[in-house]
């Protein structure tokens, strides 16, 4: 069985992952897109690409019979998953397979056997591997943790510490679920505080050859979704790796499994595992086992489903391989997905590929132009690094990621960067209450020092005022504010406060220990305290970036002249984000306490609360269940209760 033309049933960066294996294989691509994803980087690099018409997953990159019709209107003959939307759907394996398509992924019958969490605990408790059960829920139990029976991903999962807050958890997971997946059913087990998430990588061919490929840690999540993982586990000594492997190959032959698949299990601090699930796709995280193995898995998902036979034995893995993931997102703000134009997106390191030697690889979904979509997960990019020793791995995507240029929406890049820096990380001390015990305060900090931050408004100016001299039409070539007899100082404002200086014979005035070198549109260069530092300035409109060495700034530049309408009413409650309004529990006149759920937003796949500040008062309710609303829309207005 030979394959020409590939489908890809999904979008973003795994799109782009397999295409370019595919053209290294000399096999031609298919993109599919939805209208939000028009101008998407996938879309433009395949050979072929098939219109998904909407904007939702359910009625794009959920339909089956859109994506069958897709292949064969455009002459595929295999169908790739991805990861997400229908990637561990035996419904959807079956139909590809029915349409006469090749399915690069596991056999229907091991989907179906992994597809329900539920079944496959079972499964897994009958085969020998140790899984955590619960049955009815009681006090004692607690705290416990909502899952979605059909996928992860941190969509339709909850943790839940009180009894009384059980069923408005299990009402709300089944709501993300039946988005994210097309199925409500959700599951309840023992919620094993910092507990480490360690998962195996196999490969598995169809003449009985399984590989284990070693470990990843993917403790390090917010929202129950991985954020850092790497291999292998600091916390992983020889015999657990063996006891972890073994677990794994005799869960992927309980199943007959076939391809490239993930089985995650849960350790605790004293070494012992319970089985999570498994994975029958691509994992988000398989770069850092492609790098220190030197496979292509997706190549080998290829191979596999075109009858090949692995080899004896796996390669040996060599070196430490970290991956980030890069959001956007506000950690500072309750993890906030933010959307958005990307206004720049460089950041240094080879693309979809395992780089030649110890260095950076970038698996992005985005491009400089792109936008960041409301309808889908706020993922930019996977970042990784490869290096000899753990220690350099993690020092090497420090500093890639601090150096790169990240222009547009909000992300966690200063939090990842305090992250791989941090003590506790270098010490491998990575459970899943990494996040909780270090606290945002401190890992989602600015990266930019009080220092920087003063001195990235004054080069903002400099370069704006040298922009405007370039572009002006008469006498272009003055300096900027000249006067015949100086009166004032220049003036600047933006968001975090006035800049004001005078440029004069002797230099920059309004700074003590402030001198200008040069200054550009691009680049200003200043002397601070006899120390000569850069600084690259863009602006888009009023939203201006400041980049330093490691660290960047956000400004935004205010106008001359406000709009008084853009204000809002005291007590309005704002919509944080873009997103559908999908449950309004509030009416006016209603009394309201503080924290108490008003309404919630769905936004990026998953439910975002609004909830009342203090007590008070409903005014008014300016939004209906429903309703798309843009960041920044009034939603409620609440006045101070007098009681």
């Amino acid at each position: 069985m030979s394959v020409t033309r590939v489908l890809v049933a999904n979008r973003g960066e795994i799109a782009r992952r397999v295409f370019r294996t595919c053209r290294d294989l000399g096999i031609g691509t298919v993109a599919v897109y939805s209208d939000p994803d028009a101008g998407s980087p996938h879309r433009a690099e395949a050979d072929r690409a098939v219109r998904l018409p909407g904007a939702a997953p359910a009625d794009t990159y959920l339909r089956a019979d859109l994506l069958i019709a897709a292949a064969r209107a455009s002459g595929a003959d295999a169908v790739h998953p991805g990861y997400g939307f229908l990637s561990e759907d035996a419904g959807f394996a079956r139909a590809v397979l029915d349409a006469g398509l090749t399915w690069i992924g596991p056999p229907p019958a091991a989907i179906d056997a992994m597809g329900s969490k539920i079944a496959a605990k079972e499964l897994m408790a009958a085969a020998g591997v140790p899984v955590l059960q619960l049955d009815d829920v009681t006090e004692a139990d607690l705290p416990v943790l909502v899952k979605a029976s059909a996928g992860g991903g941190g969509r339709g999962m909850r943790i839940v510490r009180a009894l009384a807050d059980l069923p408005g958890e299990l009402a709300t997971a089944r709501a993300e679920a039946a988005s994210a997946f097309g199925d409500p059913t959700v599951f309840v087990e023992p919620y094993v505080e910092a507990g480490r998430h360690v998962e195996v990588q196999v490969l598995a061919d169809a003449h009985g050859t399984v590989w284990s490929l070693g470990e990843r840690e993917c403790s390090l999540q917010r929202r129950h979704q991985k954020v850092v993982e790497e291999t292998p586990s600091p916390f992983v000594d020889d015999d657990l790796r063996a006891r972890l492997s073994a677990a794994a190959v005799t869960a992927a032959r309980a199943i007959d499994y076939v391809g490239a698949g993930t089985v995650e299990f849960l350790v605790r601090s004293d070494g012992a595992f319970f089985f999570l699930e498994t994975n029958t796709r691509l994992q988000v995280e398989h770069p850092v086992t492609e790098c220190v193995t030197g496979l292509d898995l997706v190549a080998w998902q290829l191979r596999i489903a075109a009858g090949e036979r692995l080899p004896a034995e796996p390669p040996v893995p060599s070196g430490h391989a970290v991956e980030v993931r890069l959001y956007a997102e506000d950690p500072a703000h309750d993890w906030r997905p933010v959307s958005g134009p990307v206004h720049a997106f460089d950041v240094p390191g080879t693309p979809f590929a395992v780089p030649p030697g110890p260095g950076t690889r970038v698996d992005a979904g985005v491009v400089a132009g792109s936008a960041v979509s409301t309808h889908y997960d706020p993922m930019l990019a996977k970042v990784v690094a490869w290096a000899p020793t753990r220690t350099e791995a993690a020092a090497r995507l420090a500093a890639a990621l601090a150096g790169a240029r990240l222009h547009g929406p909000t992300t966690n890049r200063d939090l990842l960067v305090r992250t791989l820096r941090h003590p506790a990380f270098l010490a491998g001390e990575t459970d899943t209450a990494f996040f909780d015990r270090h606290g945002l305060d401190v890992l989602a900090a600015p990266l930019a020092t009080d220092d920087d931050r003063a001195v990235a408004p004054l080069a903002a100016a400099l370069a704006l005022a040298a922009a405007r001299r370039r572009d002006a039409a008469v006498l272009g070539g003055l300096p900027s504010g000249w006067r015949n007899v100086p009166s004032q100082l220049q003036r600047t404002a933006f968001d975090t406060g006035e800049v004001a200086y005078r440029l004069a014979r002797d230099g920059l005035q309004g700074h003590e220990g402030v001198d200008l070198v040069s200054a550009t549109p691009d680049e200003v260069v200043l002397t601070v305290r006899g120390v000569e530092r850069r600084f690259a300035v863009a602006a888009y409109g009023d939203d201006v970036r400041v980049d330093g060495d490691g660290w960047s700034v956000a400004l935004r530049l205010l106008p001359r002249f406000p709009d008084p309408s853009a204000t809002v009413a005291a007590g309005s409650l704002v919509a944080p984000m873009p997103g559908s309004v999908v449950a309004v529990h509030v009416a006016p006149g209603d009394r309201v306490t503080a924290g108490q759920r008003l309404l919630v937003l769905e936004a990026m796949k998953m439910q975002h609360p609004v909830t009342a500040p203090a007590d008070g008062v409903v005014t008014s309710v300016d939004v209906a269940v429903g309703d798309q609303v843009e960041a920044g829309a009034v939603l409620t207005v609440l006045e101070g209760d007098p009681a």
